[in-house]
């Protein structure tokens, strides 16, 4: 079972703690992780993009000129797409760009992203999160005395309110729980903050 050092909000060492094999030290899947990620941004679009096309667009019933005989080209309506203020051509529509993944590959991909933050000396484990106040600057405090810098995703157990509003206005940073965490946050991080009962509900759930 890998170990890892468990830190106060001050950068000090406090204990180890020991990760499961199952969830930080598994043969990571590239191909899961992709699939889980590609569905998660599509699941983000609207898919509420839309235009008219020539069949739409007001106007253009009347055959601007005769077919023949003008020296222009053959032309049946003033709303083609080749015309100013025509219709667009494959037009765009609504439509679902939504899809669904496998439970046991949304796992498997969740656990890859660990086992790879870990791997990658990325994932830090915090003995608690208990700041003085909810002010950006005691969170950015604690940043430092970690000595993170760039993109983080903090993950606590439950809400934590303090937590949320202290880190809301620094650039690069995230949070979340344990049981909403996703793949393309972990990844998307430079540093990813657990603290050490957020490690062990997502233990307890995804062992």
């Amino acid at each position: 079972m890998p170990k890892v050092n468990t830190y106060d909000i001050k950068g000090k060492k406090v204990s180890e703690i020991e990760l499961s094999d199952d969830i930080f030290a598994v043969e990571v899947s590239t191909s899961s992780m992709h699939q889980v990620i590609v569905a998660h941004l599509a699941n983000k679009r609207q898919g509420t993009q839309s235009a008219l096309t020539r069949a739409e667009v007001s106007g253009g019933g009347k055959k601007p000129w005769r077919q023949k005989g003008t020296g222009r080209a053959r032309v049946g309506s003033s709303r083609n797409p080749v015309w100013k203020h025509g219709g667009v051509a494959f037009a765009p529509k609504p439509r679902d760009y939504s899809k669904s993944v496998n439970k046991k590959v949304r796992r498997l991909a969740i656990k890859s992203a660990l086992t790879g933050k870990l791997a990658d000396k990325q994932l830090y484990v915090l003995e608690d999160l208990n700041i003085e106040a909810p002010k950006t600057k005691e969170m950015v405090g604690v940043l430092k005395a970690l000595k993170i810098d760039g993109k983080a995703l903090i993950v606590t157990k439950d809400v934590n309110e303090d937590v949320v509003r202290a880190s809301s206005n620094i650039k690069g940073v995230k949070t979340t729980i344990s049981t909403s965490m996703n793949v393309y946050d972990i990844l998307n991080c430079e540093s990813l903050i657990l603290t050490r009962t957020a490690v062990e509900s997502i233990q307890e759930v995804f062992a």
